[in-house]
């Protein structure tokens, strides 16, 4: 299948964005709204860092094991997927670059790496499912980081 990326600028520097995001416990703060019943295990941040979550997409629930599984400090980091009881696998990476007028350009990419027989014939209709939710969730993140920032 094809991979789907999301972006959006935030006036935030690479470090400050990077350092957001490293913290796995941040991210249900933005994706809480696909994203639900949040168990966090190994480190708070960086690689090894998971989290088991329930996700609600396309009228379907599934768990998703997440595992920080590469880190390049303040540049990316990617996350390894797993669900549908492991026929699913899937990678999403957030890239961060800096704005030439200040702020970062923030991207999200998932790429699937194994998919079920149901995705692979329904892939038009899942990937636009998973753009829509990831446009949402970068515009969250985006709140969420500014909040965070600014109690900082």
């Amino acid at each position: 299948m094809k991979s789907v990326t999301v972006s959006i600028d935030v006036p935030q520097t690479p470090e400050q964005v990077y350092g957001f995001l490293d913290v796995i416990a941040h991210h249900e703060r933005f994706t809480d709204h696909y994203l639900t019943n949040w168990r966090h295990s190994g480190p708070d941040r960086g690689i090894g860092s998971c989290a088991t979550v329930t996700a609600a997409l396309g009228g379907t629930k599934t768990d998703v094991a997440i595992e920080v599984v590469e880190a390049d400090p303040p540049r990316s980091i990617v996350e390894r997927n797993v669900s549908a009881a492991g026929r699913r696998l899937a990678q999403g990476t957030y890239t961060i670059e800096p704005l030439p007028t200040g702020g970062s350009h923030v991207s999200f990419t998932y790429v699937w790496t194994r998919a079920p027989l149901a995705d692979r014939l329904l892939a038009p209709v899942v990937r636009a499912t998973i753009r829509r939710a990831n446009r949402t969730v970068m515009r969250r993140m985006a709140t969420e980081l500014a909040r965070h920032v600014s109690t900082s």
